[in-house]
């Protein structure tokens, strides 16, 4: 994957990119004290536009709440502009978006309260993350051995650094059992979410996905229940079982990275007719669009980056 761009965001100013690094004893670096986001710009008809940005940043500050910081020397509106600036600066117009607020200096004891907060936004020209050719056939899945954090533990609503380890393990384990992804059940043994993705089933008409108690709440999540709703599915929140998504007609995923994926096989046992569905691909076609500025309903989920 190639990461280079010319400039990255650092505290207030655009650095070049050899230039946007931090130090050894960094604490973020040795706790995972930071918190980030995934988010993606688009070329539309009107130019580059970047999905959802105000609710992304918005969770970037409420994800650095939750990890423990009070205080911080930019607002939403500051951190708005920064994201648009790295885009602009770049010249991208489809690319992915990482913001990251880490702990900086201090913080050996163990307290966000002794270091500060810093903020870095990095941009980077990428395709699907789970590839081109998974949005027509689908992808393989199994249900990792590795549980998801339970809601008390690390905190599953803030997307912090260190709580990525989990899905590095399951990721890991599962694509070396030939797998492209893993789904992860709760604690209590119900579905979660995939590593970097939300999940809803298809059975008949009526489109299922977990609550997002134990989960994190998606913003692409919020964009595809939206889109189902709008198209007039019954979407519907409730417990879901592993063996639910063996007898499902549909089953997909979606994130900011991966988009909307389909599910051919979840545990060796293939679902529907083995690729894509009807109704996944529907609403992928609606979001693709929605991404890309062509459809009015949803263009003010576009900001525009010019």
């Amino acid at each position: 994957m190639g990461m280079e761009s010319k400039f990255i965001w650092k505290n207030g100013e655009l650095v070049p990119f050899e230039q946007a690094t931090i130090h050894f004893l960094t604490p973020a670096l040795h706790y995972g004290a930071a918190v980030f986001e995934g988010i993606r710009s688009y070329n539309t008809p009107k130019g580059p536009a970047i999905f959802r940005l105000r609710e992304h940043v918005e969770r970037l500050f409420n994800s650095a709440r939750v990890l423990g910081f009070r205080e911080f020397p930019w607002t939403v509106e500051d951190v708005i502009k920064a994201h648009k600036d790295t885009v602009r600066a770049n010249g991208f117009n489809d690319c992915y978006v990482r913001p990251l607020i880490y702990l900086d200096g201090g913080g050996w004891n163990l307290n966000v309260d002794s270091g500060k907060p810093s903020l870095m936004i990095a941009v980077w020209q990428w395709s699907n993350y789970l590839g081109d050719e998974a949005l027509a056939k689908g992808i393989r899945a199994n249900i990792s051995s590795f549980t998801r954090h339970h809601p008390n533990v690390t905190m599953t609503k803030a997307k912090i650094a260190g709580n990525y380890v989990n899905s590095i393990l399951a990721k890991t384990e599962s694509q070396r059992l030939g797998f492209e992804e893993a789904i992860m059940l709760d604690p209590q043994g119900y579905i979660a979410e995939c590593t970097g993705e939300n999940l809803f089933l298809v059975r008949g008409k009526k489109i299922i996905t977990p609550s997002t108690a134990p989960v994190l709440e998606g913003i692409t999540r919020n964009s595809i229940y939206t889109i189902a709703t709008d198209l007039g599915y019954e979407v519907v929140e409730q417990p879901v079982s592993r063996d639910q998504l063996y007898v499902a007609d549909e089953v997909f995923v979606c994130g900011t990275a991966a988009e909307c994926i389909g599910l051919s096989e979840i545990d060796f046992r293939t679902i529907g007719d083995g690729k894509s569905g009807k109704i996944t691909r529907e609403i992928q076609n609606v979001y693709h669009d929605a991404i890309r500025g062509k459809n009015a309903k949803y263009e003010s989920w576009c900001d525009y980056v010019g």
